[in-house]
């Protein structure tokens, strides 16, 4: 494929990002940056572009995906810094609003507290309800382990993980490993668990058939 048509492409495919007047120059060149990084069924879901004041023709960034919220971080001679948190270590979204512009601020596993500022209020406003529906299905999925959890305890079964229940001598099965690994994939594209996470569990699972 031709540059030109690798570029018209890419433009094809961000189209449904340019809705809160973002940049599409910048929104195309982070997304072909960003593109690389993705896992497997990885999207972008949504792109916020930093507007300062001042001149600034590489500005942050914050890129949201089904898995993940992504802190984009261009350096000199074109390198970028990725700062990325799955949903599931991400709480407490906070929106700051100033005269000009607005910072999103999050509580992190490991006391982190990653921020963006300098941000259009429209485009931040989007980022926080986003992050808000993240949260609340986070909470949903943690509720609902709690609940099967305390059912397996009432009924004499040791549950090690959300995606490997054993029965009570810790050798049979109580499910079948295809459901197993639904959930685990569904538990994946929650943000609940890293890509890492997701292949430990499954090679484990696989090995057991």
């Amino acid at each position: 494929m031709s540059d030109e048509k690798a570029k018209g492409h890419i433009r094809q495919e961000i189209q449904h990002l340019l809705n809160e007047d973002q940049d599409p120059a910048l929104v195309e060149r982070i997304c072909a940056k960003v593109k690389d990084i993705l896992t497997s069924e990885e999207k972008i879901e949504f792109i916020a572009v930093q507007k300062k004041l001042a001149l600034n023709p590489s500005p942050d960034a914050v890129v949201l995906t089904n898995r993940r919220f992504i802190l984009y971080r261009p350096k000199i001679f074109g390198r970028v810094s990725f700062e990325d948190y799955v949903w599931r270590d991400l709480s407490d979204a906070h929106l700051d609003e100033g005269v000009i512009g607005a910072t999103l601020k999050f509580k992190a596993t490991g006391g982190r507290r990653p921020s963006v500022g300098f941000l259009p209020k429209v485009q931040a406003r989007r980022l926080y309800a986003v992050a808000q529906e993240k949260e609340e299905k986070v909470r949903e999925e943690r509720r609902m382990r709690e609940l099967e959890e305390k059912r397996a305890a009432a009924g004499g079964i040791v549950m090690h993980s959300a995606s490997d229940e054993t029965s009570a001598d810790g050798h049979e099965p109580i499910r079948d490993p295809v459901e197993r690994l639904k959930k685990l994939k569904d538990m994946l594209d929650a943000g609940l668990i890293s890509p890492g996470e997701f292949e430990s569990k499954r090679a484990d699972i696989i090995s057991k058939m």
